[in-house]
């Protein structure tokens, strides 16, 4: 056949046109970056990638290559869970789920190019952002404490080598001594929760020293399972704690790390050991990301959806977000709408109504475990709770031990669902 010049052209467009036909068709997956490996973010990490089946690229930011829980690390301070047990790798997260893992510090969110900058030099760009930082602490909160005082006064609310030096001086406690606790106020990331960390260290104290006292400094008049845990502290540890709430003192109180001194009222006492749990906000890449109130970060209850920027979700402790306490089960229950929400999003599956679940356990003493959850839904504006649940004082030995032996298999689970 003879080519002409408009054959010729028209050839060659056809052939342009079958080479890049397919290549269109190829683009590339879309990009979503994760930043924080705890029970939020890596539980949003990988059930997007697991259930995308590979279509949408996945990288989680976390500076740690172990992971500890802050859930079950009062029961390490008391004795009943081995440290190692608390740690938990991304290695199947990246094997398995295909997960690209950074361990790096996330400095940096640039929400109109849509990239987020690393400590590491790295600029990875995203079409839909995580954000499950857990806290920070606010600064100033407890006058003569910051985190540069969190070796002689430590807040063991970051798990890891905090919670290992306060049970180190725990157990080290000089014979007749005194633990304080300057107790957060609301809202507080709960596990670890302070009052469960008080029966374990009562429970370590009435076996090595059992003339020790408990000294509780609360800015709060009341607190979660309050009834339960004043009647297993009687039953426990009769004449070992004392709480000082609002009323005597308890929200304003001042600490001197160099002389161990709590001040009350303008009252001081020295003490043995303090453990100062600072009031708490959101994580700070979630205010350089510009997503907080200044302190949390306010979201939609039917997806986890940052209320500033729609391809932005946050998960767990930093949210602000209604009903739900600031626990790993909130936040892996988040993580899974979130999760749902983003692939609707980006590859146009189906995605479910939002429905929420939280359950907190604690151990009061051996075998003596309580509990409270609740099932929730959203609201107009919130997320809200439909039904809850809560121990009962008098409960029989056998439920209260079948309560606890029924939160080692949650942890098991959870462990399991979060990290694969």
């Amino acid at each position: 056949m003879t080519f002409n010049r408009r054959r010729f052209l028209a050839s060659a467009a056809a052939t342009t046109a079958a080479l890049s036909a397919p290549m269109v068709g190829a683009q590339a997956r879309p990009r979503v970056i994760v930043i924080g490996g705890g029970a939020g973010g890596a539980t949003a990490a990988r059930y997007i990638a697991k259930d995308s089946d590979g279509a949408i690229d996945v990288t989680l930011i976390e500076p740690t290559r172990q992971y500890y829980t802050c859930f079950f690390s009062n029961l390490y301070l008391g004795g009943f869970w081995d440290y190692e047990a608390l740690g938990h790798s991304y290695g199947t997260l990246a094997s398995e789920y295909g997960i690209n893992v950074l361990h790096d510090w996330a400095v940096g969110v640039d929400r109109d190019t849509r990239t987020v900058s690393t400590a590491g030099g790295h600029t990875l760009p995203y079409d839909r952002l995580i954000v499950a930082p857990g806290i920070d602490f606010v600064a100033g909160s407890v006058p003569g404490w910051d985190v540069s005082h969190q070796d002689a006064m430590p807040h063991a609310y970051k798990a890891g080598s905090q919670t290992q030096l306060l049970k180190h001086q725990v157990e080290t406690m000089r014979q007749g001594g005194t633990y304080a606790m300057v107790a957060p106020p609301n809202p507080y990331r709960c596990p670890p929760g302070p009052y469960e960390r008080v029966s374990m260290i009562a429970h370590v104290l009435s076996r090595i020293n059992p003339t020790a006292k408990i000294l509780i400094l609360d800015p709060k008049a009341n607190f979660s399972k309050q009834t339960l845990f004043e009647d297993g502290w009687l039953r426990h540890y009769p004449g070992m704690i004392e709480r000082i709430g609002p009323d005597f003192g308890g929200a304003n109180v001042e600490v001197r790390p160099d002389s161990m001194e709590v001040v009350v009222d303008g009252s001081a006492e020295t003490v043995d050991v303090c453990n100062v749990i600072p009031a708490q906000k959101a994580g700070r890449i979630a205010e350089l990301a510009g997503v907080t109130d200044g302190n949390w970060a306010p979201v939609t209850p039917g997806d986890m959806r940052s209320r500033v920027d729609p391809n932005i979700f946050v998960l767990g402790d930093a949210s602000a977000q209604g009903a739900m306490p600031k626990s790993g089960f909130s936040a892996n229950s988040q993580a899974k709408v979130a999760a749902n929400a983003v692939r609707g999003d980006l590859t146009g599956s189906r995605v479910f109504p939002a429905r929420y679940s939280n359950t907190c356990w604690s151990l009061i003493a051996p075998d003596d475990g309580v509990k409270v959850g609740a099932s929730y839904q959203p609201g107009a504006d919130q997320i809200e709770s439909v039904s809850s649940f809560i121990s009962d004082v008098g409960e029989s030995a056998d439920l209260r031990r079948r309560t606890y032996e029924e939160s080692i298999g949650w942890y098991e689970g959870i462990t399991a669902d979060i990290f694969g």
